[in-house]
């Protein structure tokens, strides 16, 4: 599945041989999925939590390619921008803005290409997973792409809920 539809963006990535991705799960970002000039760590902290994604951390995106094999992620920008790889290296680079959610299928590489000196993040995972940190090196690999096959599906859009966009676009892969 690929494409765009108003302020959503679905992306697939294939294995690469270094990052697994996720060929089965779209990445998606939603730009203004709150309203940029009211939104605060708090909001999408209260947001996440509250549709079954706690909110984990506050901070920016690591300026390195790494995936998580063990768990889905949501990042919520709250102040500035960013250019966000994702794919790995030679992926697909968007630039995501104050407003604007960005979720992570288990697997797929993501990295910071450049930002603004503003910009700041919430980050989250559904609940009950535990997220691991895994860079595309030798040896992490078929028990990555196990973990992967192993990810649950969440059981909520983490901004809009139980019949929010996420739950449609991810309705149809072969996961758990």
């Amino acid at each position: 599945m690929s494409g765009e539809e108003s302020n959503i963006i679905l992306r697939n990535f294939a294995d690469n041989g270094r990052f697994p991705n996720n060929a089965d799960l779209p990445l998606v970002i939603i730009t203004a999925a709150l309203d940029p000039s009211t939104v605060s760590p708090e909001k999408f902290e209260r947001t996440f939590t509250q549709n079954s994604w706690p909110a984990a951390w506050r901070n920016g995106l690591y300026d390195f390619n790494h995936y998580h094999s063990s768990a889905h992620e949501v990042l919520g920008i709250y102040a500035g921008w960013v250019n966000a790889c994702f794919g790995g290296p030679g992926g697909e680079t968007f630039k995501a803005e104050a407003g604007d959610i960005i979720i992570i299928p288990a697997g797929v590489s993501h990295c910071n290409m450049g930002q603004s000196d503003d910009f700041r993040v919430v980050g989250g995972y559904p609940a009950g997973q535990k997220w691991d940190m895994m860079h595309g090196e030798d040896g992490e690999r078929p028990a990555a792409d196990e973990n992967i096959m192993n990810v649950a599906k969440p059981l909520s859009d983490p901004v809009f809920g139980p019949t929010g966009p996420l739950m449609k676009f991810w309705a149809s892969a072969s996961l758990i």
